[in-house]
C-alpha cells in the first residue's frame, strides 16, 4: 500500500478541506458553532480518514476507513445544500466545491472497488 500522501484522492482531499475553510469564513458568525464548524469538522474527517485507514495496513480496515471517509463527503455535500439555500453560498461558490467533493467521492469509489 502506498502512503497516504502519496495517494492524489488524500492530497485532493487536504485541498478541498483549505478551499472548505476559507470559504465558511464568509458565514454568517452566529454560525460559527452551527453550520461553519460541522461542514469543516465532515470536511476533516475526510482526508483524516483516508491517512488513518492506510496506516492500519489491514486491508479491511483500509476500505472500512475509506467507506467512512465517503460518508464524510455525502456529509458535506448535504451540507452545502443547505449552506446554499440560507444564501451562506451563492450558485457559482456552492458549484466549484460542489464539484470537488463529488470528484472526491468517486476517487474514493475507485479506490474501494480496486481493494475489494
Amino acid at each position: 500500500m502506498a502512503n497516504f500522501k502519496e495517494l492524489l484522492v488524500w492530497q485532493r482531499s487536504i485541498d478541498f478541506v483549505t478551499e472548505i475553510y476559507r470559504t465558511t469564513e464568509a458565514f454568517p458568525k452566529d454560525e460559527i458553532y452551527g453550520l461553519t464548524s460541522q461542514i469543516r469538522r465532515a470536511a476533516v474527517s475526510i482526508p483524516s480518514n483516508i491517512a488513518e485507514g492506510n496506516s492500519r495496513r489491514s486491508k479491511p480496515d483500509y476500505v472500512q476507513f475509506l467507506k467512512i471517509s465517503r460518508g464524510s463527503c455525502a456529509e458535506v455535500e448535504t451540507q452545502l445544500i443547505i449552506s446554499k439555500n440560507l444564501k451562506f453560498l451563492n450558485e457559482n461558490e456552492h458549484l466549484k466545491v460542489n464539484e470537488k467533493i463529488i470528484e472526491i467521492s468517486k476517487m474514493l469509489n475507485g479506490l474501494i472497488n480496486s481493494l475489494q
